[in-house]
């Protein structure tokens, strides 16, 4: 698997001190993290998000039954999208994302893996499987292929550990 060790994608690409970069997380194992093999460097970002965060970041309320395969607008086309209703009722997306965008920090990142699991309540966590991105603050080359698989995606969004304890 390489070595893995917690990055502050912030500090790497946005020059943010780590005071600055600091957030509180709601899952234990939330936070970025970079993978490195055979030279390169991908990286996991992990993200648990209550029901009113994603709604303040989409604008809109929170849709538990949302299909995000289904393309809306100016969204970049999810390819090779799989969604999966599991037996309790959260929502499992799992798609590819050439990451074919430009932003505004001056990096290009790879493709990556991306898995969504909305709760029945509204909240999701997020997982960016990246093979890593060229420019400012890179730590190595992008890797083949993102860090974790389809299959490992799933087991790391549906296990206990991701929740929050309690």
């Amino acid at each position: 698997m390489g070595e893995v060790e917690e990055v502050s994608l912030a500090v790497l690409i946005k020059n943010a001190t780590p005071e600055q970069a600091r957030t509180d997380y709601l899952g234990p194992l939330d936070g970025h993290y970079a993978f490195r093999k055979g030279g390169g460097v991908g990286y996991l970002v992990l993200v648990l998000e209550d029901r009113e965060a994603v709604e303040k970041k989409t604008g809109r309320p929170a849709d538990p039954d949302e299909d995000l395969c289904v393309r809306v607008g100016h969204e970049p086309a999810r390819t090779d999208c799989v969604r999966e209703v599991l037996p309790d009722g959260r929502v499992l997306t799992t798609w590819h994302d050439t990451m074919d965008v430009e932003g505004e920090d001056n990096v290009g990142w790879g493709p990556e893996l991306v898995g969504r699991l909305v709760q029945p309540d509204g909240s999701q966590f997020l997982v960016r499987s990246s093979t890593g991105f060229e420019g400012s603050g890179t730590q190595g080359p992008l890797l083949p292929e993102p860090p974790l698989s389809r299959q490992q995606l799933k087991k790391l969004l549906t296990g206990p550990e991701v929740l929050p304890k309690g």
